[in-house]
């Protein structure tokens, strides 16, 4: 739970100036998400629930863009989901989180749902 703690610390220190998408993903977000977005990052092995598998078809056959947008913007308690999901509404402004969605869907198999 100390690494959890020390994880969640460092991404919202973490300033959202990263040139691009993927370096915003590996700087604030692979802590818990993994490098290539399983939910498989260092932090992953002390969170319950796991972060989630941006990689995986079932994760997009589930949600849609706006609401993936949401989760990163509000945090997971705002939406029903993990509380430990930090709110990057804050660190992020509107573009960069429409960036990380396009971002997050590269990641995504090719069967994964419509935007």
């Amino acid at each position: 739970m100390r690494l959890t703690a020390i994880a969640i610390a460092l991404i919202l220190s973490a300033p959202a100036q990263a040139d691009d998408s993927a370096d915003t993903f590996a700087m604030m977000c692979s802590a818990c998400h993994g490098e290539k977005g399983g939910g498989d990052g260092p932090a992953s092995a002390s969170l319950d629930p796991k972060p989630a598998k941006f990689n995986d078809a079932a994760f997009w056959k589930e949600r849609d863009d706006a609401g993936v947008a949401k989760i990163i913007k509000e945090g997971g308690a705002a939406n029903g989901k993990s509380a430990l999901m930090a709110p990057f509404g804050g660190t992020m402004d509107d573009a960069q989180i429409t960036a990380m969605v396009a971002y997050l869907r590269t990641l995504a198999p090719s069967e994964k749902a419509p935007k």
